[in-house]
């Protein structure tokens, strides 16, 4: 890059992932800038977890076999050839994943499946964004029920068999991908989170936010906690067996 252009860019983790991860899961969270599908193999081997955050950019539809429905959404081409393989290398190296909304797509796309590239317009779904216009904490308040399956780990985390969650995606699961099993699902039938039921450690991933304000929310703040738990098991294994 010659920044010829007179752009400045930057490579970013947003405070309240990293907040999550370091307050809510107890685990330092670390990012490789500039990290590429070729770093993988050696970079995998270096951590004791794996969380895929959201992203204002929308997985490529080429990644499941269609073309961009409307040109002006934000597309991430860069972020789509590490993360699509890095769910992959998760899988095989049993290295504990946690996906959140893009992260929870890519998941489904990385294991083939497909998504709805507008929610809002498909038939019998609601429309899932944000209202851009409101302050930012009433982006992230609560927008709807999702229902949980009964006995799953979301069950549990959540205390009950239904919880409120926020709402901030266009895009959304269509066609699961073999190998996921739907955990909870939105008001309109959409899978808003999944187990990816071949993976040996803890793989789970949802499309709402539970990094906002987790302390808040006991639903949220378990999830964060369970997925630290899992990194500090799998950490104790890897020194182990070093």
């Amino acid at each position: 890059m010659d920044y010829e252009d007179g752009n400045l860019p930057y490579l970013m983790l947003g405070h309240k992932y990293a907040d999550a991860v370091k307050r809510g899961a107890n685990a330092q969270p670390v990012v490789f800038a500039l990290a590429g599908s070729e770093d993988i193999d050696h970079l995998i081997t270096q951590v004791d977890g794996v969380m895929l955050t959201g992203s204002p950019a929308n997985v490529h539809p080429s990644h499941f076999g269609q073309g961009v429905e409307d040109p002006s959404l934000p597309l991430d081409p860069m972020r789509d050839s590490l993360t699509l393989p890095l769910v992959q290398a998760c899988l095989q190296h049993g290295v504990p994943l946690l996906g959140v909304c893009r992260g929870f797509q890519e998941i489904n796309v990385a294991l083939g499946g497909s998504l709805y590239q507008q929610v809002q317009n498909v038939p019998g779904k609601n429309d899932h964004r944000e209202d851009k216009a409101r302050m930012v904490k009433d982006q992230y308040g609560f927008a709807h029920s999702v229902r949980l399956a009964p006995g799953s780990v979301f069950e549990q985390w959540a205390g009950g068999s239904h919880a409120q969650v926020n709402s901030l995606h266009g895009q959304g699961i269509d066609r699961i991908a073999e190998g996921l099993l739907p955990l909870a699902w939105a008001e309109d039938g959409l899978v808003e989170a999944y187990q990816v039921v071949q993976a040996s450690n803890f793989a789970y991933a949802m499309q709402w936010h539970p990094e906002w304000r987790f302390w808040e929310t006991p639903f949220y703040g378990a999830v964060f906690k369970a997925f630290g738990d899992a990194c500090r098991t799998y950490q104790m294994a890897r020194l182990n067996n070093d």
